[in-house]
């Protein structure tokens, strides 16, 4: 639980450094929503997460690492569908309903194994993500909703954010498959 607290808290830094960031570089007279702020958080992993899937042919989507300790790590499609189907059960959380679309227990759908309905699930999961954002304001940012990952509750700040960290940390994942197969991210181009 302490542990939690505190990649919460961490979270909640994050977010109030990237707003203030954000702040900056605004026009003079110009105010930033933090559906702005956290819009713009999202749309930055959007623009790096989705050109990685689709970087990868489809013919090595299945591939992960073998040579040193990986053994029962996720393939590169495997990396992809997770995000997204946690990318739907954040954003559920934070509209309050059940996600839309099946999220495998965060594997997501058994039957999408085709890069395209990949690809496909995860845009469309991003669309939901930015539905779910719209809906946040600053009355309604720090009001605990049920947490989807458990008993107990959690802000919708908290859920938006973890949208950009958990994302990250499995593109950092991804671009090393990427690498491993001889492709230069596009971020890095």
């Amino acid at each position: 639980m302490m542990m939690m607290k505190t990649c919460y808290f961490m979270t909640l830094l994050l977010a109030l450094a990237v707003a203030a960031g954000a702040q900056e570089h605004k026009g003079k007279g110009e105010h930033r929503t933090v559906t702005d702020i956290l819009q713009h958080t999202v749309s930055n992993l959007e623009s790096e997460f989705v050109p990685a899937a689709e970087a990868m042919p489809e013919d090595k989507y299945g591939f992960a690492p073998t040579n040193g300790e990986f053994k029962g790590v996720r393939t590169f499609a495997q990396q992809i569908k997770h995000v997204a189907a946690v990318n739907y059960e954040l954003a559920a959380a934070i509209l309050q309903e059940k996600p839309p679309v099946d999220v495998g227990d965060e594997t997501g759908p058994t039957n999408i194994t085709s890069k395209a309905d990949i690809l496909n699930y995860l845009k469309d999961s991003f669309l939901y993500v930015h539905k779910a954002i719209a809906t946040i304001n600053e009355k309604n940012l720090v009001v605990p909703v049920k947490s989807p990952f458990g008993e107990g509750s959690v802000s919708r700040l908290g859920l938006a954010t973890s949208v950009s960290s958990h994302g990250f940390d499995h593109y950092g994942q991804m671009v090393e498959y990427l690498r491993m197969n001889g492709i230069i991210p596009p971020a890095s181009r």
